[in-house]
């Protein structure tokens, strides 16, 4: 008769011979999965960089062939992304270089997390200004990345969600006597908190407006002041709406950018058709919704604290 012992040790070793086995073909399988994972990975980061390259060829092509983006006297074309997104920084810096500075001042209001917006590259370049942002991560980044020009008084940073009956008494005493450029990017009430700052006079004024309206079309989302972008259609106003107010505050339609994201105004006294092109109006500046384009080119943003 057979030793019991002897076949339950018999047992004990099949079965951590197949424990073994079963570890080994885990450990295979975790390793093909690694790579596969790799592969996707180096994949995906072709695929990503060959529709960017695609995107810049595409957009490159169209500022070449296009008659609009070939006369000088058009903004829309030009290039510039150290901290914006939308090519903001060179449309600014080309619009500045015609229309000259006096103040060196800005006001943005929805300044964002202070590493991609409008005008952090005018504080790099020696500007002063205000920075308005709700959001509290988006301050605690601010606060933490622009200690130096806030300690130094060159960036006042308020923390507050504005409306159009806060707006004007929020930034009293904050203003210099003359803005050199205002950027308003709020998503909703835009056009609203730009019809009551019509009493400012800056020389350059950055507007998001809404592209999926038709060039034609002066359309205004309804005021709520609590309102927040839904991420439909619904939102902000249309660049024939903005022409409008722009016109009535004594401003002229200059252009927009490329992805159909913001619209350019120069102060009337200061805009003429030798040097910017008319007619000044939505239905020549309008650029359709090419929001899936936006990308950043050439090397990511500098994300460190600036001392300066």
């Amino acid at each position: 008769m057979r030793n019991p012992i002897s076949s339950m040790r018999e047992t004990v070793i099949r079965f951590l011979g197949m424990v073994e086995e079963i570890r080994a073909r885990i450990a295979h399988v975790e390793q093909r999965m690694a790579e596969q994972a790799d592969e996707i990975r180096a994949i995906t980061f072709e695929v990503r960089g060959g529709k960017a390259a695609a995107i810049d060829l595409s957009f490159d092509l169209l500022v070449k062939t296009d008659p609009r983006y070939r006369d000088k006297r058009h903004v829309g074309a030009a290039h510039g992304q150290v901290y914006s997104q939308n090519n903001e920084d060179g449309i600014i810096a080309d619009i500045f270089s015609r229309v000259g500075t006096t103040t060196k001042t800005f006001l943005e209001i929805a300044a964002g997390n202070g590493i991609e917006n409008v005008t952090r590259l005018l504080l790099d370049l020696g500007w002063s200004g205000i920075w308005v942002e709700a959001g509290d991560a988006e301050a605690q980044s601010i606060r933490q990345l622009l200690a130096g020009p806030i300690s130094d008084g060159r960036l006042v940073f308020l923390q507050k969600k504005v409306d159009r009956d806060n707006v004007v008494e929020l930034l009293r005493g904050t203003l210099p006597d003359e803005l050199d450029f205002l950027s308003l990017d709020i998503d909703y009430n835009t056009s609203h908190i730009w019809s009551a700052l019509k009493s400012l006079r800056p020389r350059v004024i950055c507007v998001e407006y809404n592209a999926h309206f038709p060039p034609s079309i002066d359309y205004e989302a309804p005021y709520i002041p609590d309102g927040v972008w839904d991420g439909s259609t619904r939102f902000g106003a249309s660049l024939k709406a903005l022409e409008r107010i722009g016109r009535d505050a004594g401003y002229k339609l200059v252009g927009c950018d490329i992805f159909g994201v913001n619209a350019y105004f120069v102060r009337e006294d200061l805009c003429d058709e030798k040097t910017f092109l008319a007619p000044f109006t939505a239905e020549n500046h309008y650029e359709p919704p090419r929001y899936s384009a936006v990308h950043m080119r050439g090397h990511g943003r500098y994300t460190k604290s600036s001392a300066r």
